[in-house]
């Protein structure tokens, strides 16, 4: 019996210790570990077709649905661009990009995607998913698929 209740004794006490722990550890983080995360930046962007038509648009994503069976899809909202550098998939951020000049692939595959980046840099990339560049401008919700651009201009 003097046994059992040693147990309980012990497993009420470390019980206690770690709620006390984790009172502690809560009471010491700094509040901007606990305050809500910050809202995603928004880009705006000017973006070309491939019939030459301009439209400046803002909250620009890249957007695309993964199919998880017949009827049901998942949307994906990226402020990155998914490309293919060889076996590789690279998403390079909105916030890292000038210009991305878009360019048909030959055998119907993803287009071809030239990154120049605002240091400067540029390469060439295939795009990694066929997706959408959605935005806003003055007249309503802009979606224009990646094989219908020319040319991307971010601000």
């Amino acid at each position: 019996m003097r046994n059992k209740t040693k147990r309980v004794a012990n497993s009420v006490m470390a019980r206690c210790f770690c709620v006390g722990a984790v009172l502690f550890a809560l009471a010491w983080l700094p509040s901007h570990v606990l305050a809500e995360p910050k809202p995603e930046k928004s880009f705006s962007a000017v973006l070309t077709d491939t019939q030459g038509i301009e439209s400046e648009i803002k909250n620009v994503i890249f957007y695309w649905e993964e199919k998880i069976s017949e009827t049901a899809f998942v949307p994906h909202e990226l402020r990155h661009l998914p490309v293919k550098s060889g076996n590789a998939t690279v998403n390079v951020k909105f916030e890292s990009i000038k210009q991305v000049e878009l360019r048909p692939n030959g055998d119907k595959g993803l287009p071809g995607v030239t990154i120049t980046l605002l240091n400067g840099k540029s390469k060439d990339f295939t795009l990694a998913i066929d997706g959408r560049i959605k935005g806003q401008d003055e007249f309503g919700e802009v979606e224009v698929p990646a094989s219908g651009l020319k040319r991307l201009i971010l601000k």
